[in-house]
């Protein structure tokens, strides 16, 4: 069984996840929601998983061998990785609302904004 595609959804937050990430197997299988985490020895990745009722965490889909959770982890950290470098080449994020506000400077039918 091979990763043949990864699929990175990075995240803004103060905590130590930084991506939700989607894998498929063979072009033929996908699994959802696994996390790229921050931990203390350094990034993982962690399966998509369930809160109990008593606060535990219960893996939903995961590998049953050290091979295949390997495999996982380095197809996933590698595309993560790349997808790093490509946005520090790309340059600084563009801001939402500067996006918005210049497009309202060049509109012909835009209204004076009004003090409240």
């Amino acid at each position: 069984m091979q990763v043949t595609d990864v699929r990175i959804r990075r995240i803004q937050t103060d905590g130590k996840l930084r991506a939700y990430v989607s894998i498929t197997f063979d072009d033929s299988f996908v699994v959802h929601d696994l996390r790229i985490i921050d931990g203390r020895k350094g990034m993982f990745v962690a399966m998509p998983s369930k809160l109990l009722p008593n606060g535990n965490h219960k893996d939903i889909a995961h590998p049953i061998n050290t091979e295949v959770r390997e495999q996982i982890q380095n197809a996933v950290l590698k595309e993560y990785e790349a997808t790093e470098h490509e946005e520090q080449t790309a340059g600084e994020p563009i801001d939402i609302d500067d996006v918005e506000q210049s497009s309202a400077e060049f509109s012909d039918d835009s209204e004076p904004e009004s003090a409240e």
